[in-house]
């Protein structure tokens, strides 16, 4: 089976994005048009979501429609509304008997200092990032979600890096596929998990311009926050402007609680990737969606949908280029 390492790999889901490119804002729709068993994670200390208490396995609602991730900080859930409008002219969502109510969770990251804080993801933006959604491999690096994403913020804007999104898919055989989509806005650092070295994070001051390849070219955040000026500077430089958004999806016949589970452990993705993950700075949400067709055991893809989140994360960073002031590691 030929794929294009993307999470499009998945039958059933589609992405499209949406950006302003001189405001570094946008968001990024995951659409699943025939419905999508659906989980949530909730890890970070700082979250801006939307939707996310009817993914809980013990509420009425099983299927969601799409989901959108957004920058903007909590204004940019307002994009959500505009995925609303274009799967209502689809007349596509739960059936109520009156009419059907898409369902659509979401969840923001904060990227008003890297672009314009004046602009923000919108109903149109969403609704724009509806009609770009396909089945064809994901764009990544500063596109939708991603567009102003940035890493390496423990001692503020200046000395982080340009991040973004990224999309990955593994065949776990007879036929699964499991995929993830990544909008990385870290806090601290992403670390390649094969050699524990920092790829993008907080720049040391000493070394004069970023170079790529360059020996010593980061002040690591970990050993920053042991430091008299990490600590003085962390609720400062940091508080509720980061947050890393994930979505894994597989296509098998899974329950909600069994998604619930998915997204659980596919928030090791994160934890194996961004150091430090999960702080009360950062607001890291996963989303899990099952499309269906095929048999699968829950273990078995909760744990390749934190490979798939890992490799996503790494590929956000990569795949990146210099925005904002702020170097990135994808140069052609």
């Amino acid at each position: 089976m030929k794929l294009n390492a993307s999470i499009t790999d998945v039958p059933g889901v589609a992405v499209g994005h949406a950006q302003n490119a001189e405001a570094l804002t946008g968001c990024t729709v995951i659409l699943c048009r025939k419905g999508a068993v659906a989980g949530v994670d909730v890890r970070g200390g700082a979250p801006g979501t939307r939707e996310t208490d009817l993914l809980n396995p013990i509420n009425l609602v099983s299927k969601v429609h799409a989901v959108m991730l957004a920058g903007g900080s909590a204004f940019g859930l307002d994009a959500a509304s505009g995925v609303m409008r274009y799967l209502d002219e689809k007349k596509i969502g739960f059936n109520t008997g009156v009419t059907r109510v898409p369902i659509v969770p979401a969840a923001i990251l904060y990227d008003l200092e890297v672009g314009s804080s004046a602009i923000r993801p919108d109903a149109e933006m969403g609704y724009q990032a509806c009609l770009q959604a396909s089945s064809l491999p994901v764009l990544e690096g500063n596109v939708g979600a991603g567009t102003g994403a940035s890493v390496g913020k423990i001692l503020g804007g200046k000395q982080a890096m340009k991040s973004g999104v990224g999309s990955a898919s593994i065949h776990i055989g007879n036929g699964v596929i499991v995929g993830a989509l990544a909008a990385v806005n870290a806090f601290g650092d992403v670390v390649d998990p094969n050699t524990g070295e920092i790829i993008a994070g907080v720049r040391s001051a000493k070394l004069g311009p970023f170079k790529i390849g360059g020996e010593k070219q980061f002040a690591n955040t970990l050993e920053l926050m042991k430091s008299p000026i990490g600590r003085g500077v962390l609720n400062l430089a940091g508080g509720g402007r980061n947050t890393s958004l994930g979505v894994v999806a597989v296509n098998a016949a899974l329950t909600k609680t069994q998604m619930a589970k998915v997204a659980q452990m596919a928030q090791n993705g994160f934890a194996r990737t961004l150091r430090p993950a999960h702080t009360m700075l950062d607001g890291d949400t996963v989303f899990a969606l099952a499309t269906g067709g095929r048999k699968a055991d829950v273990s078995i893809v909760g744990a390749f949908a934190a490979e798939a989140l890992a490799l996503a994360t790494l590929r956000a960073v990569r795949m990146s280029a210099a925005a904002g002031g702020l170097p990135g590691l994808w140069t052609n």
